[in-house]
Parts: C-alpha cells; structure tokens; sequence
C-alpha cells in the first residue's frame, strides 16, 4: 500500500490521456486496428443499486470436472509478491515461451528488521528467462508498483517498460536516482489512451480506466486463448466525483471467457463509507479560508491530485504555498513538466520564503505525516526545521491515513503537535482525508459488474485475501472459481480445464535493500542486528603469548549498548578475572589455538554475563599473539 488516498482536484481535466505520440521500443508493436471487444469505459451516472444475489458463471467453458494433466500450453501466473504483505506488488504473467510482469513495487521494512531500507521481489524464477521476458507493465506510480524497478529491470536485462507518462517520468527520475546515466537504458512504451491495443510475444495488452489516488491510474487486461486476465491495479469507485461521471466496470464483462479478475483487496475488511473527495476538499477548502495563521499540511508526496487543487483553492483565495519534501518537490515538477499541474508561478514559494509573507496568507503542504522520524513533518515538530517553527496559532492537517504499523509513531507526532499548536485536525475529528481503496461494498459492486469466471484476490495480507474469498462466496460464487496464491505459488489456466495450482514454486525470499547493498543481509545478519539492538554487544581482547598460550597483561573490554562500563566497575572486572581463568593455558607445551580460545571466551562470558544479569550479549573475542 503506502496508504494511497486520493482527491479530485477541482481545476484538472479528469481525462488524463493525452493524444502525443509515444516512444517505442522493444519486442512491443501497436495494433492499429479496433479490438473485437471494446474495453473502452463505459461511464455510468448514477449509483448502481445493491445487485441481487447470482450465481456466477456456471459457463460451458468451465468444465465441473477437471481434465487431469497439468502439461501442455497454459496460462501460468505467479506473483513474486503482494499476496502475503502490503507492498512488493510484482506478478508474473507465463504463456509458452512468452513473458510479461505487472509491476515492479517495494515494501518497506519491518520494525524487526534494524537498518533496512526496504525489501524489492525476488525474481530467481525469472533467471535464464530474461530474453523471454515480452515488456514490463506499470499500473501506476506509487512506490509500491514502481519502487523496485530500477534494480529489478538491471537484473533482468532491461526489458521494455510500458506505462502513462507520469508513471513513466516517476521510473525515469527513481532510476537517475539509483544509477546516474542509466535513464538512456530504459526502453519505453507510452500508454497514449485506453483504446491502445499492444501485442507482446502471445499476449494481447489493452487498458481501461480506473479510479485512484494518483494521475494516470491504469487497469490492464490480459488475453490469451486460455484465459482473459483483468487486473484493475489499486483502484476505487468514487460515487460522487469532483468531476465527470462515475467510471464502471460493466464493459468488462463483455471480455471473453473465461474472465480472470485479479483484484486488489485491501479495503475488504473496511465497512465503513468512503468519504467523498467532495467532502474532504470542501473541510480542506474552509480550513484554509478560515485559517487566523499558517495552515501547514501533512499528507504523501504521491497525492498529486489533492496538491493540484490545493494550490488551486489557495491561488485563488490569494494564498501563498510552500512545498517541503524531497518526494513532493520532485513529483510536483515532474507533473508541472507534463502539464498535469499549472506553474503557479505567482503562488508557489519555496519554504525559505515562509517568512516573508503575513503568517494568515500561507499554506504549506509536506510529507511526513506518518511520522517518519528525518522526513519534513517530524522536523517542524521537533523543533528541528530550518525556516518552520510551530506557533499555537497555526492550522495543522494531518490529511493522510495511517499506514498500518505507523500507528505509534503516528501518535508521537500528534502528542507533541497538540503541546505545540491550538488547532490540530486529522480524520478522527474531520473529514479531511478520502482513501484511495475500495472497501467492503466497492469490491462486491465490481464483483458483480464484471461477472468474472475466476476470481484471484490480490495486493494485501494473507487475511484479507481470505476475507475476500468469503465475501465471493456469499455473494454467489463457487469455491472453485476462487483461488488465494501465496507469494511464489503458480496457477495454470488451460483451455476446457479447470485451473490448477502447480508443485512448483518460485522462490520469494526476502532481497533487503541496506545502502548500496542489494540482496547482501540475510537473516543471519539480521539475527545479529537483532540481538545487538536487544542486549548489545561486548568486545573481549585478549593478548596471549604465541609459544605458552599464556595471558599477558590484563584483557580489555569493550561494551556498546550492554552497560555503562564506568557504573558497572564490579562487573567489569569479574568479567576480566572470568576471561584469565578461561585463557589460563593448562598444557603450556603447547601453541596455542585461536579458535578454540576464541569460542571458549565467547561461550563461557556468554554464560557467565548472562548469569550475572539475565542478558545475552553479543560476545566479540579478538585474540592477539605476540
């Protein structure tokens, strides 16, 4: 995820695609002519009603007996990532000696993972394919779709890359971020309209139109003759849109059998009605008409659409806005130079510039509002920003949601926010914020309106996959028509059988990203970071005589994050009379042996510290013979 949310903003066109011709490149070619099956939007006015109860597809083409064997052509699909955490979205699409990926995301890493930068997917399964691989398709470009790709499209040969412009400009500034002067390397496909039609080895590639939190959002549909593939990416349907009329799904019913919907399911355990964009842009709107001070707003740099019709609004109203944030700046410029946000020359300051306005007639939009500990929010609430210093009157918006696992530090900011200013708004005390999820109703109103034959839920944790297959089988579908994968499961697709899960599976282990180090940490490193950060470690330096083995002089000790050696005489010396005792040589005909001296002091002052205060340190012996 990253908590994607999204608001229509008031002055941009909703038609988002753009009539210029593409760059192409690679194995792709375009196809001119009209498809059969038009997966052109079909736009709807009004709020479908509650469909009724059906029974879904009991088609001819779906046998209730499957044939046995699982050789031959087929469909294979297999996601390296996203079924069992949010984030790592990457699914891999086989058809004979064809191959085409849908995305290339990151996950960010867990708490129980110190010193991590994030986790991208493992494509061992694609090592010896990589001249097989057709094109990668881009969904669109929030980090968890694109956030790898950089490094995965390095390891696979660079194979063509095919997107919207925005998604593809966000690929090209995240790749001169990894590599300088690689951006020459990418091969390109624009994605100039939804009509496009693309051929890739076997496949057949066309797109339709989606709602969600971020310009140039694209569903994608795969065809094979073994099976249709509908992968809306992340999505919503917003009922009530700012602009335009509501976008549905019916259109792609009409695909031909069988439909496989893979759907994005993070929103199926949330009940509750989305808050119309609508209604968070009108409280945002009279928050900052309203405002006695500076408004100072935290949301992701991601949301371009609500930053559009903030700068908006505040233009219009004669207010000045400050953006912070490296992510912010740079997708805001990468936006202005494709002409999806005006200049605003006359309302856009940098945030040097705060101060030279009335405090009443600036508004500043950040990221940060997870409460990430360097990002720009967390520094103007600790006091550690340059130009920005929280005053009581000043409007703070947390126009966000929380990232699950963020809650804590989340809560941290917030404390420290309300010692700080008199005027504190987030979600729980008003609408300022609209997901950029489907919920519960949402994934039972496409359910319907696409009618697929198979259903695979995707993009979330392995629980709210679950759910989501609960919630197809109340709404009328057969528990074979339903599949939840694993991360590196294969699903095979034959014409006239049913599907079946294969023995094989990918290999889907963790690749952590630490610095310039990729797929480096393994768990073990992990273990001892672990271990550090709970207990700390001690260095024991012994100096022994090379000849005797015996001790020379007193060992020293070095302690990081276990005591304070200068509080804990006692122990400290108890611990060097522990080290003599076990170097102490009884056999002193002998040469004596690191390794045997080494693990001895690492075992027995392992045991002794531990007896001594219920710790486990890391033990480090150094042994130097002289």
């Amino acid at each position: 995820m990253f908590a994607k949310n999204q608001s229509v903003p008031t002055a941009m066109p909703r038609k988002n695609f753009s009539s210029r011709p593409s760059f192409r490149s690679g194995p792709a070619r375009i196809i001119n002519t009209k498809p059969s099956v038009s997966v052109s939007p079909v736009i709807i006015k009004n709020k479908p009603g509650q469909p009724s109860r059906t029974t879904f597809n009991q088609s001819k083409n779906i046998p209730a007996v499957p044939k046995t064997g699982p050789g031959g052509s087929g469909l294979k699909i297999c996601p390296l990532g996203g079924q069992e955490e949010v984030g790592r979205n990457c699914t891999v699409f086989e058809y004979d000696n064809d191959i085409i990926i849908l995305d290339m995301g990151l996950q960010f890493a867990d708490e129980d993972m110190p010193g991590i930068d994030y986790i991208v997917p493992n494509v061992a399964y694609l090592r010896g394919k990589e001249k097989n691989i057709r094109g990668v398709i881009f969904s669109h470009g929030h980090l968890d779709h694109i956030g790898a790709a950089p490094i995965l499209l390095e390891q696979l040969g660079n194979p063509p890359i095919i997107g919207r412009k925005l998604t593809l400009a966000m690929i090209k500034h995240r790749q001169e971020d990894y590599k300088r002067g690689t951006t020459k390397n990418l091969k390109t496909i624009t994605i100039d309209s939804v009509n496009q039609k693309l051929t890739l080895g076997k496949f057949q590639v066309s797109f339709f139109q989606v709602e969600h939190s971020v310009v140039d959002a694209v569903g994608v549909v795969i065809q094979t003759p073994h099976g249709t593939v509908i992968h809306p990416g992340d999505w919503m349907i917003e009922n009530d849109p700012m602009e335009g009329p509501v976008v549905g799904y019916e259109h792609l019913s009409k695909l031909p059998s069988p439909r496989i919907l893979m759907l994005e399911s993070l929103g199926v355990a949330y009940s509750k009605e989305r808050v119309p964009i609508k209604t968070s842009q009108g409280n945002l709107e009279k928050l900052i008409s309203e405002a006695p001070g500076r408004v100072i707003i935290g949301t992701f740099a991601s949301q371009l659409e609500r930053v559009t019709s903030l700068l908006a609004y505040s233009e219009k109203i004669g207010k000045k806005v400050a953006l912070d944030g490296y992510g912010m700046k740079m997708n805001v410029k990468i936006a202005q130079e494709l002409g999806y946000i005006p200049a605003h020359k006359n309302t856009i300051i940098s945030v040097e510039e705060v101060s030279k306005y009335p405090e009443n007639k600036i508004v500043v939009i950040c990221t940060g509002a997870q409460g990430e500990s360097n990002a720009v929010f967390s520094r103007i609430v600790n006091g550690n920003h340059r130009y920005i210093n929280i005053k009581k009157s000043d409007v703070i918006i947390f126009s966000s949601s929380v990232i699950p696992g963020n809650e804590r530090s989340v809560q941290k900011v917030k404390d420290q926010l309300y010692r700080l200013s008199d005027n504190v708004i987030h979600s729980s005390i008003m609408d300022v914020h609209s997901g950029g999820h489907a919920n519960i109703d949402d994934i039972k109103n496409i359910l319907h309106q696409i009618k697929p034959d198979y259903f695979l839920p995707v993009y979330a944790n392995h629980y709210m996959l679950v759910e989501a297959k609960k919630l197809a089988l109340r709404e009328g579908f057969r528990d074979g028509q339903v599949h939840v994968l694993d991360n590196g499961q294969i699903i095979k697709f034959q014409k006239g059988r049913q599907p079946m899960i294969l023995k094989e599976k990918a290999n889907t282990d963790y690749v952590m990203v630490d610095g310039l180090g990729i797929g480096d940490v393994s768990e073990i490193v992990l273990r001892d970071r672990r271990l550090m950060a709970d207990d700390g470690m001690i260095v024991v330096i012994a100096t022994i005589d090379a000849k005797t083995g015996a001790i020379i002089g007193n060992p020293d000790l070095i302690s990081r994050g276990f005591v304070h050696m200068k509080e804990n005489r006692d122990l400290i010396e108890k611990t060097r009379m522990k080290v003599k005792q076990i170097v102490k040589d009884k056999n002193p005909m002998t040469l004596a042996d690191d390794d045997y001296i080494k693990n001895k002091i690492r075992n027995e002052i392992g045991q002794f510290l531990f007896n001594s205060t219920k710790r486990r340190p890391m033990v480090l012996p150094v042994v130097i013979k002289v």
